[in-house]
């Protein structure tokens, strides 16, 4: 069950890099984005690479780093991609979160499906939920 939305950001896809071709292509991207996490006002720095699959869906999996006022929060995650009418890609998946900062600690312990979009520009806008 989808919990409270914990997590809002929009950015800009800052760089892409092809790993490999074969046997499935896998690309690396990272993004910059700026919102709110439980409230707070952060910067996120995230990459993660995707594989495109034979369905023609992707798998992705990537970290980042969320810096707040208070402190850091860093993330791992994983998902799956597919390609949006706009000509981007929408992924969906879960990350998980670590910190010491004691008005997020709450994200130790919490599962977070998201919903990470970009566009045709790299314009790019996310949601995060607690997953119960």
């Amino acid at each position: 069950m989808l919990g409270e939305n914990i997590l809002e950001e929009k950015g800009k896809i800052t760089n892409k890099r092809v790993l490999e071709t074969t046997p499935l292509p896998k690309m690396e991207t990272t993004f910059e984005a700026k919102g709110k996490l439980l409230g707070i006002e952060h910067q996120t720095v995230g990459t993660f690479w995707s594989v495109l699959q034979p369905n023609g869906l992707f798998y992705g999996d990537g970290n980042g780093i969320v810096l707040t006022k208070e402190g850091p929060v860093t993330w791992k995650g994983n998902g799956v991609g597919r390609p949006n009418e706009r000509g981007g890609i929408s992924f969906r998946g879960a990350i998980y979160c670590q910190t010491f900062v004691e008005r997020l600690r709450k994200l130790n312990g919490v599962a977070m499906v998201y919903e990470y979009d970009a566009d045709e520009n790299d314009n790019v806008s996310s949601k995060g939920f607690e997953w119960k």
